[in-house]
C-alpha cells in the first residue's frame, strides 16, 4: 500500500509540475470523476479524520479544492437527475428539461465539435439519447439512478454506434466503471485530446461495499455527525413519500447511524481505492502531465444529520459536494471559500482550454479564483428544491423557507455551521431575515423561480413517524434488508 501511495503521489506531481496544456492537437486532456451522494465532509485531507481517502488527498494536495460548492438544487426527489443534468448543461434545472436534455448543448458534445474523442462509463441518469450525441465511446454505461452494486445493469457503445443489449457487470460497480475507464485510457491513440468522464455509483446506496471495507470501518465506527437528531420534528414535505428515508426506522438510533456510516465510509474508500488504479493508468500511457483532472459528485447526503437520511433537504449537508480541479498552473493544496456551483464546471473547462462556450450558460468560469485575479465570482448562493423548500445564504447568514407550511429557519453559519440552532423568532435577527427575503426574491428574479415565498414564520406542526411502516426497494441486497427492514419483503418499482 505505501508503495502504490508512494506512485500515485508521484504521478500527481507530474500532473503539477509540468509544463503548458498543450496537446498533440494544442488542448489538453480531460479525466472527470463523478461520484454519487457524497457528502462534502467525508474527505480526510478537507478536514476528517474519521475517513480513509488516500488518493482523492492527493488530488487536494496537488490541486485546487472549492470548499464552498453546491448542487443548485434540483426538480425531483432524485435529485441526481438535475444535478447531472445542471453540470452537463451549464444552465440551472429551471431553463432545461433534466430528464432528457432536449436542446441543450451538453458540455462533450461541445467537446466533440473542438476536436476531442469523449468517452463515458458509468452513471447516466438523462436518458439515452442524450448520451449518444454526447458520447462516442462508451462501455459499461447505466442508464438510471441505482442498483446493487454487484449486479449493475450496463450496456456498451457498440462499432456501429448503437448501444449493446443491457448486460449485468461482473464486478462491483466502482470495480467495473474503473475498468472501463482504465481500458479506454490504455487504449486511445492520443492523436486527439479526450474526455473521458467517469461517473460512478458509489457511495449511493445500497450501502453494501466489499466486506472488508465494511469491517475496516465497523471495527471502528465513525462519529454521529455534530447535528444528529432522532427525528425531524416538522415534515418538510420529503419525510413520508421517499424512498431514502426508508431506510432506516424512527427514531434513529445512535447503533443503526452510526453502522450505515461506517458502511458508507467503506464504500468511499473502496471507491477512493479505483480513483488510484485510474490515476495509475493515466500515468502509465503517458498522459498525465497533458491531463485536466475534475473531481466532484452529484449531492450531498444526510445519515443522521438532522434526523434525516437523504439528499431531499437543502440543508448544508445535502447541498454542498465536493470539486476539485488538478493540473499544471492549479493549485497545489490551495482552496478557497468562495461560492460555487456544479454548473460552473462547463464554462470553467472552456475557460481552461480555450474553447468559446455557449452565450447562454448560468454559470461562471472558476478559473479566476485559483489564478487569484478574483475571490469570488458570486456573493451568495440561493437552492431551490422543487415546490417545498428554499434557501439563500451569503458568508455567514442563511434562510430556509418552506412555503407549504410557511416555516423559515435563520442559522448564523459563523457560529452554527451545522444549522442546528434556529433563530428566526429572535427579534434581534428580524433585520437578517428581512435582507435574506429580499436576495432570495432577487435570485428568484433572476433564475425565473415564481413559487411564492412565505414572508413570515409559523411554526410548524409536530410530526412523530415513530414506528411508520417501511418496505425496502428492490436494490437493497438480502443482508440490508434482514439488517434494517427486519427482513421484510421488498416492494417493486421505485427510481432513485
Amino acid at each position: 500500500m505505501k508503495c502504490h501511495n508512494r506512485f500515485v503521489l508521484s504521478l500527481l506531481g507530474v500532473l503539477f509540475c509540468c509544463g503548458p496544456l498543450v496537446h498533440a492537437a494544442g488542448k489538453p486532456n480531460i479525466l472527470f470523476l463523478f461520484a454519487d451522494d457524497q457528502r462534502a465532509d467525508t474527505i480526510a485531507a478537507h478536514g476528517n479524520p474519521h475517513i480513509q481517502t488516500p488518493n482523492i488527498d492527493r488530488l487536494v494536495t496537488s490541486g485546487f479544492s472549492f470548499r464552498s460548492n453546491y448542487c443548485f438544487g434540483g426538480n425531483s426527489g432524485a435529485v441526481c437527475v438535475p444535478s447531472r443534468a445542471m453540470l452537463m448543461s451549464g444552465k440551472t434545472w429551471l431553463h432545461i428539461d433534466t430528464a432528457t436534455l432536449k436542446g441543450v448543448k451538453l458540455l462533450p458534445e461541445l467537446l466533440q465539435e473542438n476536436g476531442y474523442t469523449t468517452f463515458a462509463t458509468g452513471k447516466w441518469h438523462n436518458g439515452q439519447p442524450s448520451w449518444l450525441r454526447a458520447f462516442q465511446r462508451g462501455k459499461a454505461i447505466m442508464f438510471g439512478g441505482m442498483s446493487d452494486h454487484t449486479k449493475v445493469p450496463v450496456r456498451d457503445l457498440g462499432p456501429d454506434g448503437k448501444l449493446t443489449e443491457v448486460r449485468t457487470g461482473e464486478k462491483f460497480s466502482s470495480e467495473l466503471f474503473a475498468d472501463a475507464a482504465v481500458e479506454f485510457l490504455r487504449s486511445h491513440d492520443g492523436k486527439k485530446p479526450f474526455f473521458a468522464y467517469v461517473a460512478f455509483t458509489a457511495p449511493h446506496d445500497p450501502r453494501m461495499p466489499p466486506m472488508a471495507y465494511r469491517q475496516r470501518y465497523y471495527q471502528n465506527r465513525p462519529p454521529l455527525p455534530a447535528n444528529f437528531l432522532p427525528q425531524l420534528p416538522f415534515d418538510n414535505g420529503m419525510m413520508q413519500g421517499g424512498r431514502d428515508e426508508n431506510l432506516a426506522a424512527w427514531p434513529r438510533t445512535e447503533a443503526v447511524i452510526r453502522d450505515q456510516l461506517a458502511e458508507y465510509y467503506g464504500a468511499i474508500t473502496h471507491l477512493d481505492g479505483q480513483i488510484g488504479r485510474i490515476l495509475e493508468a493515466l500515468k502509465q500511457t503517458g498522459q498525465a502531465d497533458n491531463t485536466v483532472i475534475v473531481y466532484a459528485a452529484d449531492n450531498g447526503l444526510a445519515l443522521g444529520s438532522h434526523g434525516l437520511l437523504g439528499k431531499q433537504s437543502v440543508f448544508e449537508h445535502s447541498m454542498r459536494v465536493p470539486l476539485i480541479f488538478v493540473g499544471p498552473g492549479i493549485g497545489p493544496g490551495k482552496s478557497t471559500q468562495a461560492f460555487s456551483y456544479l454548473l460552473d464546471v462547463f464554462p470553467t473547462l472552456c475557460d481552461l482550454i480555450g474553447i468559446e462556450p455557449p452565450g447562454d450558460l448560468e454559470g461562471h468560469s472558476l478559473r479566476p479564483l485559483w489564478e487569484g485575479k478574483k475571490d469570488r465570482v458570486r456573493d451568495s448562493v440561493f437552492l431551490p428544491y422543487i415546490a417545498i423548500q428554499r434557501a439563500v445564504r451569503d458568508e455567514r447568514w442563511k434562510l430556509i423557507c418552506y412555503p407549504k407550511i410557511s416555516h423559515l429557519q435563520l442559522f448564523d453559519l459563523q457560529t452554527d455551521p451545522d444549522e442546528k440552532t434556529n433563530l428566526i423568532d429572535r427579534t434581534e435577527y428580524a433585520p437578517h431575515v428581512a435582507r435574506l427575503l429580499g436576495l432570495m426574491k432577487k435570485w428568484q428574479a433572476e433564475v425565473g423561480d415564481t413559487l411564492e415565498l412565505p414572508t413570515e414564520n409559523k411554526a410548524p406542526q409536530f410530526v412523530d413517524l415513530t414506528g411508520r411502516k417501511r418496505v425496502p426497494d428492490q436494490w437493497q441486497p438480502d443482508w440490508i434488508v434482514q439488517k434494517y427492514f427486519d427482513g421484510v419483503p421488498f416492494e417493486r418499482g421505485g427510481r432513485r
